[in-house]
């Protein structure tokens, strides 16, 4: 099975969109993408795949997540979410498991961002979200992503709480992946609950980084994010 998925995946290879890829994912020395090889191929192609192959073993999406192919990582990541949304709840919690035990696998943002919050975020949902206090104070990127966008489950079933406290922990974070995701999830917070968000922008204004506060406001009206942009709140 995972011979047949790699081959299908080799007819799709486009060269030309892998160039396109390694520039957009930062695949040179020194970015936060270095050495991740990419095919090039689409992710409306790969979830179409990934269909096929939804009965895959974990010993197998291990293989794939284990590779150095982009493409290779991402649809063991597809796979992984097929088979969590089919699964009683002990087959979810070894999914989750295998997940956060594979994290530092899960190394660019959109492999974080496509899986997390329907594997991470769904499962902890009603249970304790240690493991996303702990990616949060972690000295790795990509768990750091995990613990922030992971919480865009939260935010949809309107519970901020834990969202908000591990934004807090990442506000002075340095890394610009870090400042747009949690922009990005204060604006889906926004879109639910306007006084929430001002509440936490007046709060931490100072603290602010501008890339995360440009996210955060994004939808408002042009005056409006004028004034926010001021401190004027």
């Amino acid at each position: 099975m995972l011979n047949d998925l790699i081959s299908e995946l080799k007819k799709f290879e486009n060269k030309e969109k892998a160039k396109t890829l390694k520039k957009f994912f930062k695949t040179n020395a020194g970015e936060y993408g270095e050495g991740d090889i990419f095919l090039g191929i689409s992710v409306p192609q790969q979830r179409e795949i990934a269909k096929k192959y939804s009965g895959m073993s974990l010993p197998k999406i291990q293989k794939l997540l284990d590779s150095k192919i982009h493409e290779h990582r991402l649809i063991a990541l597809l796979i992984l979410m097929n088979k969590f949304k089919k699964a009683d709840e002990r087959t979810q919690g070894d999914i989750f498991n295998f997940y956060v035990k594979n994290s530092e696998k899960i190394n660019n943002w959109d492999l974080v961002d496509i899986s997390s919050p329907h594997i991470v975020g769904k499962f902890l949902f009603n249970k304790k979200k240690d493991i996303l206090y702990e990616f949060a104070q972690s000295n790795n990127l990509w768990k750091k992503r995990i613990s922030v966008v992971s919480c865009c489950y939260f935010i949809k079933q309107e519970e901020y709480n834990d969202a908000l406290r591990i934004f807090e922990i990442l506000l002075r974070d340095e890394h610009d992946l870090i400042h747009k995701a949690i922009g990005w999830m204060l604006r889906e917070i926004g879109k639910r609950d306007e006084k929430v968000l001002l509440k936490f922008l007046k709060k931490h204004y100072k603290n602010l980084p501008r890339t995360t506060l440009r996210y955060a406001i994004e939808k408002f009206k042009q005056e409006k994010r004028k004034e926010l942009l001021k401190g004027v709140f």
